[in-house]
């Protein structure tokens, strides 16, 4: 079973993205602030990581930039989830090293086709 880090700090957001995963066969792990975010994605290395943007602590473009420039962890795909919706967030989550973006709320029957398409698994 491929395990997955879910960052997010809202409970909900939290049941609902993990029943998706869990339903589709996925082992989930998840940290509530950025900082344990990265400390989970060094001692876990997931498969994937699904980053919420607006978390306590430092933000989830900032845990991206940083998983990133970790030697054991920088190719480890990230998606980021986010209620964000403006021109030019799209830009600063790539930009941050995230292989794609989901926006909330999500779909607990299609988020992981969507997430699929984002890493080419069919």
């Amino acid at each position: 079973m491929r395990k997955v880090l879910v960052i997010e700090d809202n409970t909900d957001n939290l049941r609902l993205i993990t029943y998706a995963l869990k339903r589709a066969g996925y082992e989930v792990v998840y940290a509530q602030t950025g900082e344990e975010g990265v400390e989970k994605a060094l001692k876990e290395k997931p498969f994937f990581i699904i980053m919420d943007i607006n978390l306590p602590g430092i933000d989830g473009l900032e845990a991206t930039k940083r998983i990133r420039a970790l030697e054991e962890v920088k190719d480890i795909p990230i998606i980021a989830i986010t209620s964000y919706a403006m021109v030019g967030d799209r830009e600063k989550m790539l930009s941050a090293g995230c292989n794609g973006y989901l926006e909330k709320p999500i779909d607990p029957l299609t988020v992981v086709d969507s997430i699929h398409k984002f890493l080419k698994i069919s």
